[in-house]
């Protein structure tokens, strides 16, 4: 049995995100928090939210064991970009593209 638990709209670009979701892809539920808790990037909090949501997800409403949880699938998508213009020199105008990102994880039961 397969549990899935996404967050929307995140105001992180998908490609800082992605750096943390290979550190955990495939681990433990556990140790993937553990890793998380102890990363350095500020958008660890984040993931480790939708981790411990999915896991929450698990235990209460398929009754599974989180001790035996496993993270199968964890991805970041692209979300909407706010184009903003940030004024320069001479009159002139910049792009500024705030990026951000949908973070879908699946857990499932490890078998053996």
């Amino acid at each position: 049995m397969e549990v899935k638990s996404t967050v929307k709209n995140t105001g992180i670009s998908a490609r800082k995100v992605r750096l943390l979701l290979d550190m955990v892809r495939g681990k433990q539920v556990e140790e993937a928090l553990t890793l998380l808790k102890f990363s350095t990037s500020p958008s660890a909090k984040v993931v480790a939210g939708v981790v411990k949501t999915a896991a929450a997800d698990a235990e209460n409403n398929f009754r599974l064991m989180p001790s035996d949880l496993k993270i199968v699938k964890i991805f970041a998508d692209d979300a909407p970009t706010l184009k903003r213009f940030m004024p320069r020199a001479r009159g002139r105008a910049d792009h500024v593209m705030k990026r951000s990102s949908h973070i879908t994880v699946v857990v499932a039961e490890q078998e053996g």
